[in-house]
């Protein structure tokens, strides 16, 4: 399959959000380094779509980019029928709650000062939920939604295991009803068990809410539990797009082949991030379309 194709059921629904033409570059003192070339992908509204690729191949970029952590370059992140890549922060602000990220980090992305009541608690305080009893209310709900028990609400992020504290950042971002959640590898900081249980979680979220996911994984075995549609990267740009079940049954592309025998053996994937390949540009020329080249393994997978 081309990177331009469509799947034919895409083609029929409307979109939810729309990645058009997107780029988006890390500066450098020798100049811009590009991270994503170009990218295009839509999702319907209740859809779950994967973003996979080696480290290096700009998916953590996009996801940054969709909830507006980076500013990109040029084209376009059309939610709803609201670009979002071009809005200053004050009209972006109001709109902040509908897109929300649960984080790759579930050690590092807690206030550890905060207990679990007190995390989730916080984006309804921001949204301007005044009333305490309230909001120690909403939030109590949402971690017993999570699977959290009554006992965890007092206890900080360091008192809990990996599993449990990103149970705590899905509620955290749950918190303001969100449509969009995109989860940047979400599970993969979790042993194989406990990724089995979030992504479980994941999927009963989505079937009761309608809420609609981005997923940003490198592991295909991920994919496969939680997204419909999947979106194949290499080097910032799409090599390969379908339904989840036909690419990973018959992937056209060997980059994507490369990258389903490395989700039989995670120690063969490696690479280098783009933030990394930025921090590290000193004034030696780029390459001539603006990109740094990527450390692959022998099958062509990264991490």
């Amino acid at each position: 399959m081309s990177p331009a194709a469509v799947t034919p059921d895409a083609a029929e629904v409307p979109s939810f959000l729309a990645v058009e033409d997107l780029v988006v570059d890390y500066p450098t003192p020798a100049g811009p380094v590009r991270a994503v070339d170009h990218v295009s992908f839509s999702v319907p509204r209740g859809g779950s779509l994967a973003v996979v690729g080696e480290s290096g191949s700009g998916k953590s970029t996009i996801a940054c980019a969709i909830v507006r952590l980076l500013k990109p370059a040029s084209g376009r992140i059309v939610l709803d029928g609201t670009d979002l890549a071009t809005l200053p922060e004050r009209r972006l602000r109001p709109l902040r709650r509908r897109v929300q990220m649960v984080f790759q980090d579930p050690y590092g992305s807690l206030a550890p000062h905060l207990t679990a009541l007190e995390i989730v608690a916080e984006p309804l305080r921001v949204a301007g939920m005044t009333d305490k009893t309230e909001r120690r209310r909403r939030a109590t709900g949402l971690l017993d939604r999570v699977g959290l028990p009554a006992t965890a609400l007092e206890r900080r992020p360091d008192e809990f295991s990996g599993g449990q504290r990103q149970r705590i950042g899905i509620a955290r971002a749950l918190a303001s009803e969100p449509d969009l959640l995109v989860c940047d590898e979400a599970t993969s900081a979790l042993d194989v068990s406990v990724q089995a249980q979030v992504l479980d979680l994941l999927r009963e979220l989505r079937e009761e809410t309608g809420i609609t996911y981005i997923v940003i994984a490198h592991h295909l075995g991920v994919v496969r539990e939680i997204s419909t549609d999947v979106v194949v990267l290499k080097a910032g740009r799409v090599v390969e797009r379908g339904r989840t079940a036909d690419v990973l049954a018959a992937p056209a592309e060997p980059y994507t082949r490369a990258l389903r025998r490395a989700a039989l053996d995670p120690t063969a994937i490696r690479g280098v991030k783009p933030r990394t390949r930025a921090a590290s540009t000193t004034a030696a020329p780029q390459p001539a379309e603006g990109h740094a080249p990527v450390t692959t393994s022998p099958e062509g997978t990264g991490k």
